[in-house]
């Protein structure tokens, strides 16, 4: 009884850097001035590739993507990230992680948290990839009521080839969370991707993706990490093929430390 008395008074006392409970969906909350969080992505997505054999298999569609996050003011945070990721088409055998770039980025938090009917933060970010340049740019949205959090991401990318060609890409996401324990929350979000433009135009790695699916946040003193798998609402009756991005089902993992 005294150590789960303990335990509750401890958990309701921590003091929390800036959590994700959806794994997608950027929250309007930024890092407080001087304040240093680390964040590992992981991307997980089943495609279709060639074993050493030469046989027609299953794999893993990896990205990896570590980011820190420095509060320049209590208002404004700048997000520095370095990517790597693995193509399961292009190999057979092992598949190794590749070195796809860097992105750089600030956030910006309009007021403080309530003085708007719904919080508000922007955000853009420059990409230098090994094969493109990207400028993305999001709208950050919530509304609190009480345990309950609603977010949407409106989130825009142009990416400008190095070989010359453009593109636009569109990827917003949505969903709400419900905080349990000072400690959980539980939540179900939406994401969108479509390409518009020259590269991959009429293929199924630019066309419309939706997917949907539970996320769930723990988090400790200097700790949280967030898990969600997703399932793809699109194309269930077309044949997967070597060379998508896009598997049937996709999990992301966030872990956060308050530096």
């Amino acid at each position: 009884m005294r150590f789960g008395l303990s335990l509750t008074l401890l958990l309701s006392t921590f003091a929390y850097a800036n959590p994700r409970p959806l794994a997608m969906t950027y929250p309007y909350q930024t890092v407080p001035k001087d304040g240093l969080e680390l964040e590992q992505f992981v991307d997980l997505s089943p495609v279709r590739s060639i074993d050493t054999t030469g046989e027609l298999t299953w794999a893993p569609r990896t990205e990896l993507v570590t980011e820190f996050e420095y509060g320049l003011t209590d208002r404004l945070e700048l997000g520095l990230y370095l990517q790597l990721s693995n193509d399961p088409a292009s190999s057979t055998g092992t598949l190794p992680l590749r070195f796809d770039g860097i992105k750089q980025r600030l956030r910006y938090r309009v007021l403080e948290q309530g003085e708007l009917p719904i919080d508000l933060s922007l955000y853009a970010e420059v990409a230098e990839m090994v094969n493109e340049l990207e400028l993305e740019f999001k709208i950050n949205l919530q509304r609190t009521l009480g345990p309950v959090r609603l977010m949407a991401n409106l989130s825009a990318e142009h990416e400008m080839y190095y070989s010359g060609e453009r593109e636009w890409v569109l990827n917003p996401s949505a969903g709400a969370t419900v905080q349990i324990k000072p400690w959980l929350h539980v939540g179900l979000e939406y994401w969108f991707n479509v390409e518009l433009g020259e590269p991959g135009s009429g293929t199924f790695n630019a066309a419309p993706h939706h997917f949907l699916g539970p996320s769930v946040m723990v988090q400790l003193k200097k700790l949280w990490f967030t898990v969600a798998p997703y399932v793809r609402l699109d194309n269930w009756r077309r044949a997967p093929q070597l060379g998508d991005d896009y598997g049937p089902v996709w999990v992301r993992t966030v872990l956060g430390i308050d530096l």
